[in-house]
């Protein structure tokens, strides 16, 4: 199984304006894949600025808010590539498209880091914050997965949520069950692709 970073990605359309989405970027090599579903905004910015920048962030209602409608969030402008991090980053990766393999679901955009810098000292993600990013990926895949499956993910990431999860954890998760609950009462596009 190759790498996947669960990260925040921007990129730009022809206007130079800004779409945030919570992606996993594959590793491959020196390089890393950047893969957005079809249809997606995403995949059309980076066909017309082949470029993305990825922010890497301690602040996980970032990821809760993306999937679930939020996607205004602080960013400055990115240091080499034609975009924007988010504000907040911990540290950050511009990205260069260096070759595209089509494919009908989720093309894959091979890409190089042209610059990396980090901003602050991140001690990493506490239970109730990987919880909440777990939740996150699960809520995009609605659609794909059977109730049992989900009823199961939820209860066993609601443990870490009870035990650990501060006011920033507690408001992530809130969205997401909404998310998850509007799935359940026949919102069939209640599951975002980004």
């Amino acid at each position: 199984m190759p790498r996947i970073v669960e990260t925040i990605v921007t990129t730009t359309d022809a206007k130079g304006m800004p779409h945030i989405a919570p992606l996993g970027l594959i590793e491959d090599g020196d390089g890393w894949i950047v893969a957005p579903f079809k249809p997606s905004r995403t995949l059309d910015n980076l066909k017309v600025n082949p470029c993305a920048v990825a922010s890497h962030t301690g602040d996980v209602r970032v990821f809760a808010g993306c999937v679930t409608g939020r996607r205004d969030w602080p960013t400055v402008p990115a240091d080499v590539v034609k975009g924007v991090r988010l504000a907040d980053a911990v540290s950050h990766w511009e990205l260069a498209v260096e070759r595209v393999a089509d494919d009908m679901q989720r093309p894959r955009f091979r890409c190089r880091i042209v610059h990396a810098a980090s901003h602050a000292v991140w001690s990493g993600y506490n239970r109730a914050e990987a919880a909440v990013l777990e939740l996150a990926v699960l809520t995009t895949r609605l659609s794909m997965l059977p109730p049992e499956k989900i009823d199961a993910e939820i209860g066993y990431l609601e443990i870490a949520i009870s035990k650990t999860a501060g006011p920033r954890e507690r408001e992530a998760w809130g969205w997401l069950m909404d998310r998850v609950a509007a799935y359940r009462g026949g919102d069939a596009g209640a599951a975002l692709k980004t």
